[in-house]
Formats: C-alpha cells, sequence, structure tokens
C-alpha cells in the first residue's frame, strides 16, 4: 500500500473511532510509522510502553484527542489481551502486503493472510492480480483461491477444475500430436509459482487420484482407463487393473470429465490426440481382441474400442449373411450416438468421418446381403411388367445399397485401414457375380421373342420416354400450371433418384413423388436427351456419324435444345449458370418463360471416362447434393412451384475390373454399322445377331420408320461389346438399371400434411429418484419416424439449475418400427460424487443436438446413497 494510501486509510478510520490498533508483525512499517500517522493524531508504540501505561494515557485523554496504538507483536488472544477493553471499542488496521491483498481481492476471512503470504510468488505480478480479482468472491476459502490462482495461470475459463484439466491436458498436444511426456508451458508455470502441490490436492479431492510422484501423465492414463473400465459389460484386461483408480465415488467424477472433455467442440481433438497416444502405449489393440461388441457396447473412451467393435459386426454381418440384424442395428445405432462416429463432429475430424462412413458401409452391407437372403433362388418373371414393377418395387435396392457401401467405404480408405475389405470382397461378389448375371438371365426371356419387349417396347401403366414432354410437361400447364422446371441430370439413375425423392420429402412445404418412365433404346445420352423435349417427329439424320433431330433440327447442344424449347415458350439452361444468376436474375431470366429445361451433368462426366470411372459414386454423392440445392433454389428463390427431375439415361458399374468373359465380341463389325460403343452399335440393315439383343429405334425410340431410323446391337446382360476406354461404368444396353428412368416431381406445398416435424419420446416409468451413480434411464419413442416424421438427435443429462451433475449421452431417435419395443431407447448417465439434498430437485433434461432447444425436462431427487462396483 502507497504512503499516501495509508494515510488517506487511516483518516478514514479516525473519523469514526478514537483509537486505531495498527499491529505489524514483520516489521515492514516501524521506521515510516510516525510519517504516516495522520496529523494530530497522538502514537503510541506498544512495544515501548506497558499495557497499563498506554491505558493510563488513553483514560487521561482529552475529550476529542485520538491515538494510533503501533507494535510489531501479534494481535495477543483475549485471554491474554490487557488492552481488551480498549480493543473492542477501537478499530483494527492493517498494512502488510497480505492483509492488503485480502482488502483488495475483496474476501472476508481474515485466516486467508498467511495463506495468501504462502502464495508470495503468484500474488507478486500485478497482471496475475488483476486478473484473479474478476474471479474472486467474498466467501471464497483457501481452495477455491488457490483453483482460480490456477486457472489464471493456465487461462482457463470458467475458473473450475475440469476448464484446468482441459487447458493442461489441451497443452500436451502439439499441431495434433500428443506428447505425453512433455512439460507444457502451462504446467510449467503452476510449477514455477508455487502451485504444484495445490494443484495436487484439488485432484485428490475431485477424483480420488493419490501418488507418490503424481504427474499429468499418470493422471491422464488413470482416468481414461477408469472411464473404460466403468463402462465395459466384462472384466477388465488384467493388465490394465493398476490404472484404476479405486474411489468408487470419485471415480466417477473421472467419468464425467473424460466425457465432457471428448465432447468438448473445443478440445475433442486434443482428447482423440491423447487417448490415441494412451491406447497405443497400452497395446489396447491386442487387449481387446477377445473382446465383443457387445461387452464394450458402452464403452467410448479409445478409438481402438471402435475399430474393435466395427471387426466384430463386421464378420457377424458376413457370416450371418445378413440374417436376424435387428441386435446389430441397435448396436450399431448406439455407437453412432458415442463420440467416434458422431455425426455432429465429423466435418472437424478426419477419422470420426472415417469411422462414421464404416457404419454407413455396414449398414448399406448387411442390407444388401438380407436382400440377397430374401432371393437366394434367383429371378424369375412371368412377363415384363412384372420384371419392371419388381425393379421399381424392391430390385432397385440391391443397386442403391450396393452403390451406398462402396461409397462409404471409399471414404474409409485414405485411413489406411482394411476394417471393411472382407465386407467389399463379399458385397462385390454377391453383386457383380450373383444379382447382376441372375438379373441377366431371368431379364433376357423378357426382352426377346415375338412378345417380348423388344419387339413391342411397351408396358402397361408406364410412359415412354418419347412421350415425356406430352404426359409430364404439356398436361400440367394445360391443367394451369404457369410455369414447370424440368432437370435433366445425366446418366442419374432410379435407385439414386429415390434417394434423393426421400431427401426432398425431410424438407417441409416440399412433396416429392417418384415414378418410372420406360426409357429409349439404346439408352445414351444423343437419343435421350431428344426424347425428352417437346416434339412432332424424332429422327436420325441419314449421315456417317448419326445425329438426333427433333422435328428435323439436331439437339446436340443446350443451345440447340433452347432453340427447340423456344417453340413453346421454354428456354434451356445449364444448371451451374442457372444458379449463379442468383435470386433477382433468375426471376427475371425465368419471368417470361412457360418451360425451363435445366441440364445437368455430374455422373456421366465423370463416369464415362476411363480416368474418372472409380469415381462413379462419389459422383452420384455429389448429383443428390447438387439436385438438393438445385431444387430448393428453383422453389424457394425463383417461386417454381413444379419441378420435374428426371434422366436422359441410366448406367451400369461394378467395382471389379472386367474378365473376358465379361465381353461380348461381335466378331466382324456387321455390315452398315455407323457407330459402336461398349453397349450398343447403330447401323443400317444390321440384321441379328446370337450375342446381342436386336431392334430398331422406330420400337424403342419412336424414331421416324425407315431412314430416320437405326438399327441396333446391345449386348445381353451386363456384358460390353469391348473394354476399350472405361469399362466399369457403361450404359446403352437394356438392364433395368439403364432403361428405368426416374421422374421425381415436386410440389410446393402449405398443408399441414406437407411439414416435416421432429419425432416425440417420453421417458418411461415413474420413477424419479437417483440413488446410484450410474443410473439408467428408458425411454421411448412415441411413434414411427417417416417421411414427414424426422428422427431426432437429443444431448441427455441430470443438471442442477444450469449445472450438469452427470455425463451428457446422446441418443438419436429413428426407429421406424410400428413395434413399441422396438422404439425403445436406454441411457446411463454416471453421476458425479457430491452432497446432494434428497429433499430438492435436480432435472432430468434433454435438448436438441442442432437447435439446444430443451425438448425434456424432469424433475428428479438425488439420494446417493451407494456408489456402483465396477
Amino acid at each position: 500500500m502507497t504512503q499516501p494510501r495509508i494515510i488517506a486509510a487511516l483518516g478514514n478510520l479516525f473519523a469514526t473511532h478514537a483509537v486505531v490498533f495498527w499491529h505489524d508483525p514483520d516489521g515492514e512499517f516501524v521506521s515510516s510509522v510516525a510519517e504516516l500517522t495522520p496529523e494530530g493524531i497522538s502514537l503510541l508504540s506498544m512495544d515501548a510502553m506497558p499495557a497499563l501505561g498506554i491505558k493510563i494515557q488513553l483514560e487521561r485523554a482529552s475529550p476529542g484527542e485520538r491515538f494510533l496504538l503501533y507494535g510489531t507483536k501479534p494481535e495477543p488472544e483475549p485471554a491474554h489481551d490487557w488492552l481488551l477493553d480498549v480493543r473492542l471499542r477501537s478499530k483494527a488496521f492493517r498494512a502488510d502486503h497480505a492483509s492488503l491483498l485480502l482488502e483488495d481481492l475483496g474476501l472476508v476471512s481474515q485466516q486467508l493472510r498467511d495463506h495468501l503470504k504462502a502464495r508470495s510468488v503468484f500474488l507478486g505480478g500485478r497482471d496475475r492480480v488483476e486478473r484473479l480479482k474478476r474471479l474472486v468472491l467474498p466467501q471464497d476459502t483457501a481452495e477455491d483461491l488457490d483453483r482460480k490462482m490456477i486457472a489464471v495461470l493456465v487461462k482457463a475459463e470458467p475458473a473450475d477444475l475440469s476448464a484446468i484439466l482441459l487447458r493442461l491436458f489441451a497443452g500436451m498436444v502439439v499441431d495434433g500430436v500428443a506428447h505425453i511426456d512433455a512439460e507444457s508451458k502451462a504446467w510449467s508455470e503452476i510449477v514455477g509459482n508455487d502451485l504444484e502441490p495445490a494443484f495436487w490436492s484439488l485432484i485428490s479431492a475431485a477424483f480420488g487420484y493419490r501418488g507418490d510422484q503424481p504427474s499429468l501423465r499418470d493422471l491422464l492414463f488413470r482416468m481414461l482407463v477408469t472411464d473404460f473400465a466403468r463402462a465395459l459389460r466384462s472384466a477388465l484386461p488384467a493388465q490394465l487393473g493398476h490404472f484404476v483408480l479405486t474411489d468408487a465415488a470419485r471415480a466417477a467424477n473421472a467419468c464425467v470429465f473424460a466425457s465432457g472433455w471428448r465432447s468438448h467442440l473445443q478440445h475433442f481433438t486434443s482428447y482423440d490426440a491423447l487417448s490415441g497416444a494412451v491406447g497405443r502405449e497400452l497395446g489396447l489393440s491386442g487387449l481387446l481382441a477377445p473382446l465383443s461388441a457387445d461387452d464394450l457396447l458402452e464403452a467410448m473412451t479409445f478409438e481402438e474400442v471402435e475399430r474393435r467393435i466395427i471387426q466384430d459386426i463386421k464378420a457377424r454381418i458376413i457370416a450371418g449373411e445378413g440374417a436376424d440384424m435387428d441386435s446389430l442395428r441397435a448396436l450399431m445405432a448406439r455407437r453412432r450416438d458415442g463420440h467416434w462416429a458422431s455425426k455432429l463432429l465429423a466435418h472437424a475430424s478426419p477419422t470420426t468421418r472415417a469411422l462414421a462412413a464404416c457404419y454407413d458401409a455396414l449398414e448399406a452391407g448387411a442390407a444388401f446381403l438380407e436382400l440377397a437372403a430374401r432371393h437366394k433362388g434367383g429371378f424369375s418373371f412371368a412377363h415384363a411388367e412384372a420384371a419392371l414393377s419388381a425393379y421399381r418395387d424392391e430390385l432397385f435396392r440391391f443397386d442403391q445399397l450396393y452403390r451406398q457401401m462402396n461409397h462409404a467405404a471409399d471414404a474409409v480408405e485414405p485411413m489406411g485401414w482394411a476394417l471393411l475389405h472382407e465386407l467389399r470382397e463379399r458385397i462385390e461378389s454377391a453383386y457383380s457375380g450373383w444379382f447382376i448375371p441372375q438379373l441377366g438371365s431371368a431379364w433376357n426371356p423378357i426382352l426377346e421373342g415375338d412378345g417380348g419387349l423388344l419387339a413391342l417396347w411397351q408396358v402397361p401403366g408406364w410412359i415412354n420416354q418419347q412421350d415425356f414432354y406430352a404426359n409430364q410437361v404439356k398436361v400440367h400447364l394445360d391443367s394451369g400450371i404457369r410455369r414447370v422446371f424440368v432437370v435433366i441430370s445425366d446418366a442419374f439413375r432410379y435407385e439414386a433418384a429415390e434417394e434423393l425423392a426421400r431427401d426432398i420429402n425431410g424438407k417441409s412445404r416440399f412433396k416429392a413423388s417418384l415414378a418410372p418412365m420406360l426409357g429409349v433404346l439404346p439408352s445414351y445420352t444423343a437419343l435421350g436427351m431428344a426424347a425428352l423435349l417437346p416434339h412432332a417427329t424424332l429422327n436420325y439424320k441419314p449421315n456417317a456419324n448419326p445425329d438426333v433431330a427433333v422435328d428435323g433440327a439436331i439437339v446436340a447442344t443446350v443451345e440447340q435444345r433452347g432453340q427447340q424449347l423456344a417453340k413453346v415458350s421454354g428456354v434451356a439452361i445449364k444448371a451451374d449458370e442457372l444458379l449463379a444468376l442468383g435470386k433477382d436474375k433468375g426471376r427475371e431470366f425465368v419471368r417470361d418463360r412457360k418451360v425451363i429445361y435445366v441440364y445437368h451433368d455430374r455422373i456421366d462426366m465423370l463416369g464415362d471416362k476411363q480416368g474418372s470411372e472409380r469415381e462413379t459414386f462419389d459422383a452420384v454423392a455429389q448429383t443428390l447434393a447438387e439436385l438438393n440445392q438445385l431444387t430448393s433454389f428453383i422453389v424457394n428463390s425463383l417461386n417454381g412451384s413444379l419441378v420435374l427431375i428426371t434422366a436422359d439415361h441410366g448406367f451400369l458399374y461394378q467395382e471389379s475390373p472386367l474378365e473376358e468373359a465379361d465381353k461380348s465380341a461381335l466378331g466382324e463389325k456387321p455390315e452398315g454399322t455407323l457407330k459402336v460403343k461398349k453397349r450398343y452399335l447403330l447401323g443400317q440393315g444390321l440384321g441379328s445377331h446370337p450375342k446381342a439383343w436386336c431392334g430398331n429405334t422406330a420400337v424403342t425410340a419412336g424414331t421416324s420408320p425407315g431412314e430416320g431410323s437405326m438399327d441396333f446391337l446391345v449386348p445381353r446382360g451386363a456384358a460390353r461389346f469391348h473394354f476399350a476406354g472405361g469399362a466399369r461404368f457403361v450404359h446403352g444396353s437394356a438392364m433395368p438399371q439403364e432403361i428405368v428412368i426416374p421422374v421425381i416431381t415436386v410440389r410446393e406445398s402449405e398443408k399441414e400434411s406437407a411439414r416435416t416435424r421432429s419425432v416425440e419420446f417420453s421417458l418411461l416409468g415413474a420413477s424419479n429418484k437417483v440413488v446410484t451413480n450410474k443410473q439408467r434411464f428408458e425411454f421411448i419413442q412415441t411413434e414411427p419416424v417417416s417421411e414427414r416424421v424426422l428422427p431426432r438427435c437429443v444431448l441427455i443429462s441430470l443438471r442442477d439449475g444450469e449445472e450438469p451433475i452427470s455425463d451428457e449421452v446422446s441418443v438419436t431417435f429413428d426407429s421406424t418400427s410400428n413395434l413399441m419395443d422396438e422404439r425403445k431407447r436406454s441411457v446411463i448417465l454416471t453421476v458425479k460424487s457430491g452432497d446432494y439434498d434428497k429433499t430438492r430437485d435436480y432435472f432430468l433434461i434433454a435438448r436438441d443436438t442442432q437447435t439446444r432447444v430443451e425438448v425434456i425436462r424432469l424433475p428428479v431427487k438425488v439420494d446417493l446413497a451407494f456408489a456402483n462396483d465396477f
């Protein structure tokens, strides 16, 4: 305290008291006390004068006279204080550094003076003291002060032990790499300010951690192994037992901390790095080998646990051929709600993205094998209508699941893991070695013969692709629709359209319906694009490269198609160009148009090239996202009330390389051949061929008979005429994947039935009492998820007001089952140790993970009668 401040403080005391005691045990002001005594105040030395003499002088004092009693001895105990009567009607003054700090910090307990003296190194820094002032409360204890001093040193906010630990552990990770033996700058600050013993005292009180030579490294190992042990459903491997914290109640706090750390959006990356380093040092991969996915169901501590679970599920899927998957689906759902496969964290962690993709692949692979098991006898169709209806209703799922599984597995490949190799091989064998050949064999008799589909190319209830404009566009314009948007995505096949329709139906105010068309044959771009345009005639130009003409005009480019559309007040534009216009210019562009054809090309652009055909399934995923964006833009920004999404053709694709047996070689090209591709051959007067399906475009595409049409040969089944260029991605022939063309009709609706909402759920049972630090709660999803009733992911915890008193567990309610038992989800919460008032209410709270909106708040009583053994 500065001299003016001391004089002013003494002056304030003498304004209300005649006597002020100043004990200065350290003798800091012996030489200057006379100078510091305010003018008009008598200074009496308690060191030089006996107590009786002081009392006599005070008794003889004249009215208004004031005295400062100064001494270098501590204040005596009341029983030995000869001046106690005087002291009781006087005021005490302290000017030592600790007392000044006590005053500056606003603390009320004088007993903290010695504690502050012991913290002189920390308190010697003015900047540290200023930051401490912002944290201190009047009633703080010595432990509170130590915790807040440490928080200042490590820059933890808030100043609680969890935040301090998060900062200290984060300091053990540099550029994403864990250094579990290194001493971080934050830890050096604690040691350098003599606060290391205080830190370990706080840790011991919170977690029950004690040791002869405590260290952050050892604490980290013990907290993580304890968290793992408490979640394990079987015996902990003996090699890890000595790491477990033995105080069961306080060990629960370690689990709550670990759970909060790995779900912390700022600090989870340090958790991932450090838990990975600990897992490797423990040799966890080998220790987990005997444990099953069921044993590890609730264990979220280590990434190696997730990989072991994935390995076990994969093996069970392959061994069971996809049979009885209910328990595995429940297991996978629980793991998706955990840390390592969390969709909430996937954007920031390549490991999390890859592990989430593993579960995508497992689910798709299991569903594929289940579907295959239902059709293990192969396929047989009575006629074309039955065959195409079977593909429309169910068989398209083989292609969809094969794509989804491989696309998910591709996302795992960059990690260098071998987790999914056997599953990929099994699915590849089932798809390319069984499904495609079996479907081709069953499809062959449907096409051939005088009454076969190739001779008629008509199916009851199905629109032909060349009739698209008349039956799908003009009919709406005639009914009064002001404007129709048609989005044509090159090679967008039916199975992907089914997924897109489901995605669109998950949006409020959007209603999408999917129907198939019978595509033109050969199924290639020039013919398919032309067939979709408004036209009176469709024909081939008799030239060396047979161009397709609409009403006599070639329509190979977007500009040429726009000229044809202008005849019906229409226009053509590429998808990226339309989006680039934005809202205002886009509205101006479509204002006077009745029909807007929007051309999108990603799948064919990448798939139909040898160098990029392996990206086919990624192209489909991008197409789904882009068509979703495009549809929303048309409806929301361009006021489009009707959008039709379709394609020129589909495609066939397989991951495995083709062999010579997959080739349907024609030998010599037939006379009259004009164009040869891997999946079709065009010409005049081609005749028939035993290795090909044969036909004429007048039947299969509605081209003008005679010179305006082309004969064609297309390979049977999934065969190719040649392998020049890419061979995995093909189209042009007559397999259902190529000729079942999707038409998605998207409308905007304000009807209540078109609005989406999140699924509801509630707590089962009437018990509202928590009696153990591991408490199970069971919830019921009150209705199935559907297109309009969407899944809901929530974070569930126990709280005292806003303060969590348990870990926070993520749960997703996404069951589509009509059976209530299959819609139940259970949650195990770990409750912190502590003194809980069993007469007051705490709360079980569920908050939406996306919006953080509270959807459940239920009062519970907490009476921790005992701690769980583990």
